[in-house]
């Protein structure tokens, strides 16, 4: 049977993998995709309708194959962190009357009212005999929102949603089936769970861990199992730098992603740094549940002379920016709100057990309530000590401490222009610090105002002459 546009769960696809190993985990296991196939046969015999499963995940071989099971046969999984607390788990339960809850077996004592019909894979396959809610045909996931926990509020993902972002995902970052991908994040998280999907979508091999980068058994299954890439938030990047990341030797290592929030300019030089002169690929990204999970990336390539750059749109998708009134912004450097279109972009929330039968909310266009600009189309670069500075990115930084800013320059000198002059010394130190160059690298001079034409743009020539 051909494999051709199968999505990483069904049967068919995972059985076309059958022999490759799929997952490895830190205790030991392996399970190949015949394995994955297998289990998924498995659960239908236990589950043989569609309906909903709180699905209490934890980075472990059992947690996964619940996973890729329940959208292969058509059950719509919430997965939610093993870790939420109790009470609030009630809650959500009580709000959603799932018809199963798959749990490590360590949690099942927390739930005697409930019966085991199924265990594998040290999980339990609970049956509440709830009334269930209806659901929407084409409802495959449901997630949490970026930050929230016990908040009743859930994202509604698609098939279509599910699919379309993991196929754009592995063509902009090229992923193929040679990849062993290490688990930093947990699966529940729409950042964690993009890296599951994408790698089994291409038959690559899973590395499963619970431990965290701050452990030492977390960077000898790295090395004992040859991890090639690797994602994390901003933090994670704190903590790697505080580990000095970069004297470490890796050579199976080849690239690195960013997501999850905005990653400092002088963290993302860094690591941009470090991957350019180790020969590997550092990909920052801009992503949100509400979105599946990415929505733009900026390419390796760029990652030095686009250094704080939320970059381009993922393949399929397309950014705006709109005003207050939602008419697209075409000036540059006019802030609007961010608008993202693509067939990526979700259903729409549910607060309660009723809302899952709902249909398409936002027909694939989210406003992400995220403040942008786009940045001047002339590109005007200059290089300060063999660093390639943008410099309207740089007026941008600056427009951060004082609105009435511009920046010229040449090789080795960015001449910053203000109308303050208490702010000289500020100005110089805040520069140097968000891109990592000695002061000395930037002139300050102070004008009485800067020169704009009549739509409001700086004459730069004025200032240069």
């Amino acid at each position: 049977m051909s494999t051709v546009g199968k999505a990483f769960y069904d049967i068919e696809f995972l059985q076309s993998q059958a022999s490759r190993a799929a997952i490895i985990s830190d205790d030991g296991r392996t399970l190949t995709y015949a394995d994955l196939a297998d289990f998924s046969v498995k659960m239908r015999e236990f589950i043989s309708r569609r309906c909903l499963v709180f699905s209490l995940c934890e980075n472990s071989p059992g947690s996964v194959v619940g996973y890729l099971s329940f959208l292969g046969n058509r059950i719509v999984p919430f997965l939610v962190d093993a870790s939420l607390n109790h009470e609030l788990l009630l809650q959500l339960i009580e709000s959603y009357h799932p018809a199963y809850i798959w749990t490590p077996r360590t949690l099942t004592p927390g739930f005697p009212q409930y019966p085991i019909v199924f265990s594998d894979h040290v999980y339990d396959l609970l049956q509440t005999g709830l009334e269930e809610y209806p659901l929407l045909e084409g409802l495959a996931l449901l997630l949490t929102t970026s930050g929230s926990t016990g908040s009743p509020k859930l994202v509604r993902i698609s098939y279509r949603n599910l699919d379309a972002n993991t196929r754009s995902i592995v063509e902009y970052l090229a992923i193929d089936g040679s990849e062993r991908p290490i688990t930093t994040m947990p699966m529940s998280y729409t950042y964690g769970m993009s890296i599951l999907n994408t790698h089994f979508q291409t038959g690559a091999t899973v590395l499963l861990t619970t431990r965290t980068l701050m452990q030492r058994e977390f960077w000898a299954f790295f090395k004992e199992q040859e991890a090639t890439t690797f994602g994390g938030v901003p933090y994670s990047y704190e903590m790697l730098e505080k580990l000095r990341f970069t004297r470490m030797e890796l050579p199976s290592l080849r690239y690195m992603t960013q997501a999850g929030g905005k990653l400092s300019p002088r963290l993302q030089q860094v690591f941009a740094e470090h991957a350019t002169a180790s020969g590997k690929r550092f990909i920052v990204m801009y992503g949100a549940t509400e979105a599946t999970s990415r929505m733009g990336y900026l390419p390796a390539d760029k990652a030095l002379e686009k250094c704080g750059s939320m970059g381009v749109a993922i393949p399929g998708g397309e950014f705006w920016l709109a005003d207050n009134e939602g008419r697209r912004i075409l000036d540059v450097c006019e802030p609007g709100e961010l608008i993202y279109s693509g067939a990526n972009v979700t259903l729409g929330y549910a607060v309660c057990g009723s809302d899952l039968s709902k249909g398409d909310e936002r027909g694939g266009v989210l406003e992400t309530g995220d403040i942008a600009f786009i940045t001047g189309r002339k590109k005007r670069f200059i290089k300060l000590f063999g660093n390639r500075v943008n410099l309207d990115e740089a007026e941008q930084l600056i427009k951060t401490i004082t609105p009435d800013c511009a920046c010229t320059g040449r090789d080795d000198r960015m001449v910053v222009y203000v109308t303050d002059s208490g702010l000289v010394m500020n100005v110089k130190a805040f520069l140097s610090e968000m891109m990592g160059i000695n002061h000395v690298a930037f002139e300050v001079r102070i004008i009485d105002a800067i020169p704009k034409n009549e739509s409001g743009k700086t004459i730069y020539a004025a200032l240069e002459a």
